[in-house]
């Protein structure tokens, strides 16, 4: 039997406090690149910051094309608002910045360094696939990194890192699971033809092969705007039993399922991952009566309908700076309104024990083995008897998923609480 947690249960959102007097927001231009940094607060110019001020990033790749992930630095902009304007954070103003990577190794280094610069406590929420040229400049500053989306693997490998999901690992094998629990006899993995997709083949491998069940691995050329092909690969016959599964971005995600609707398969059931499809995918391909009506969903959170997330709604409404919409469907977003309730917790119980917030003394907290519950995924616990036994990804704690389903063309849960598929990770055996 797979292990669940039953229930998703509400936290507070960031504590509500006297409004100080607002101030705009400030836009300074970076000297190593184009990135913006964008300040917001209480109290005089933006980017005049104080000794009290609790000083935070968050980056993202913008402009760049299918990499692009702007939700996540446009929220964290609104999150420094909303606090700011309801008396700062355990009473201290938050200023945060963002900075745009460009989906680049040196713009990945140049926005640490620029965290370095402006003596940041955290990297909160971010986006880059460039781990290994971001978490060196993160380490010699001891500046922690709090829910990086997890696309790099020293994300789930550095002594700094306190990922909140569990990567493309914990999908693909959540979603080996929830395909074996739908019947599936056959089932293909479309995934990109790169080393990170055969490590996912292999997850997937871990999660059915309990079961018995066959796996074909259909390789997909995440450049290719034709997947006519691949999509016809993986029907394969189209027999009673046959699904289909898919870790891919979301613009190859579109062309393949542009392709597998013109193929119209009458048995194959299709299946993905959180990131892959969200609710404005399922939206923008028809909805209920588009590709993706009955599919099979695994995610890291529940779905965007959920009350947990009335929090992150009401500030997404009530910010309206850019009057540009923030999808709140987003898993980048999620993770980055996740990761900051992580931090507001943190600041509140090294506020309390009369402690200073300091990059040090954040890695301290979380490396205690004192669990972090903001009501939204389990319990996170970075302690040393909690790490993941692995070598490639010991900091991959948070092993729990949720089951979702498209019906009446909404995301909804499939069943109630979370699926741990920590044996999956740890190719171990499944729970009895």
């Amino acid at each position: 039997m797979t292990s669940r947690r039953d229930s998703f249960r509400a936290r507070p959102p960031i504590a509500r406090h006297r409004c100080r007097p607002a101030i705009a927001a400030a836009v300074t231009t970076a000297v190593l690149l184009p990135t913006l940094f964008s300040a917001s607060a209480c109290g005089g110019p933006a980017d005049a910051s104080t000794s009290s001020d609790l000083v935070v990033m968050t980056w993202a790749p913008s402009g760049t094309g299918a990499a692009d992930r702007p939700g996540m630095t446009e929220l964290a902009d609104a999150i420094g608002r909303d606090v700011n304007l309801k008396g700062g954070l355990s009473g201290r103003r938050l200023r945060v910045l963002t900075c745009n990577e460009h989906n680049r190794p040196e713009g990945a280094k140049a926005c640490a360094q620029q965290a370095v610069d402006a003596k940041a406590v955290a990297v909160i929420g971010s986006y880059s696939q460039f781990g290994d040229d971001f978490m060196p400049v993160l380490e010699r500053a001891g500046i922690p990194l709090i829910g990086g989306y997890g696309i790099s693997q020293p994300e789930f490998s550095s002594p700094l890192s306190y990922p909140v999901d569990g990567g493309l690992p914990a999908l693909i094998g959540g979603s080996g699971r929830q395909l074996v629990e739908a019947g599936c006899k056959a089932v293909a993995l479309v995934r990109p033809d790169t080393p990170a997709g055969d490590v996912l083949l292999g997850y997937l491998g871990t999660a059915l092969k309990p079961a018995g069940i066959k796996l074909l691995d259909v390789k997909a050329p995440e450049k290719s705007s034709d997947y006519t092909q691949v999509a016809r690969k993986a029907i394969g016959k189209d027999e009673p039993g046959n699904c289909v599964t898919s870790a891919l971005t979301a613009e190859p995600t579109g062309n393949l399922l542009d392709s597998y609707r013109r193929l119209t398969p009458k048995n194959t059931r299709i299946a993905s991952v959180i990131g892959s499809v969200q609710q404005s995918v399922v939206d923008s391909t028809g909805g209920d009566s588009g590709p993706l009506a009955g599919a099979m969903v695994t995610s890291w959170y529940p779905p965007e309908s959920a009350k947990i997330w009335d929090g992150l709604r009401g500030v997404v409404r009530s910010d309206t700076t850019d009057g540009r919409p923030i999808d709140v469907s987003d898993p980048g977003v999620q993770t980055t309104w996740v990761s900051y309730e992580v931090f507001r917790v943190v600041v509140e119980k090294l506020t309390a024990a009369g402690k200073p917030v300091t990059g040090k003394s954040i890695a301290a907290l979380l490396d205690s083995g004192e669990g972090v519950d903001v009501g939204i995924t389990p319990p996170l616990n970075w302690g040393t008897t909690n790490m993941l036994p692995s070598n490639e990804s010991p900091r991959l704690v948070n092993t729990w998923v949720t089951y979702q389903v498209v019906k009446g063309g909404r995301m909804a849960l499939q069943q109630p609480g979370f699926v741990d598929v920590r044996w999956v990770l740890t190719k171990g055996r499944p729970p009895a």
